[in-house]
């Protein structure tokens, strides 16, 4: 079986990208096959409402995209993390969400078990926004929403690397991973 982990953040190594690794750490276990897919190394512009992708059945820009649209077929499961900017998911992974409606209508995604995960600065900093967001952008593909100990998984940080610091939290990231893949198992059966 095969699982998507999507890290939202433009940074490498990332906090968001660190507590993606966390979520697998279950698939790993169980030899499933773990693709990630980091914004850190990928380019995805954002939508251009050509609608193109309706009419002709593919999209015109010509980018990294094509990765997430094998991986959306191709997952069993999927967990995405993101930081927050701006009280609110990070704009390059909203361009992977808006580019998705080139194959909404075949929707890859539906019926897969997915999790999610936002990491932002302070108390308050749009954690829950951006765990919404993305939620709610899996609702609409289909993905069936999988909490972690109450909801996704929310982190305050602030430097790179902080969040291995934060021992509850990865903990946390590796709960929301092993629901992910209870349910996935769930629904393959």
């Amino acid at each position: 079986m095969n699982v998507l982990g999507i890290s939202g953040t433009p940074r490498a190594n990332g906090n968001s990208a660190i507590l993606i690794e966390y979520a697998l750490n279950s698939f790993k276990k169980e030899n499933w096959n773990i693709k990630h897919l980091k914004m850190s190394e990928l380019t995805v512009q954002p939508c251009k409402a050509c609608d193109n992708c309706l009419n002709v059945g593919k999209c015109v820009i010509n980018d990294d995209m094509h990765f997430f649209y094998e991986a959306f077929d191709w997952c069993d499961a999927i967990i995405i993390a993101s930081p927050v900017y701006s009280r609110n998911i990070c704009s390059q992974l909203l361009s992977v969400m808006d580019r998705h409606y080139a194959v909404s209508k075949i929707r890859p995604l539906q019926g897969k078990a997915g999790g999610a995960i936002a990491v932002g600065r302070g108390t308050g900093g749009g954690q829950a926004i951006t765990i919404n967001a993305i939620y709610n952008w899996m609702l609409s593909c289909g993905v069936i929403c999988v909490p972690g100990e109450l909801n996704g998984v929310t982190a305050i940080t602030s430097d790179p690397g902080d969040i291995l610091k934060q021992e509850k939290r990865l903990r946390q990231a590796e709960v929301l991973g092993g629901n992910v893949l209870k349910v996935a198992k769930k629904l393959k059966h």
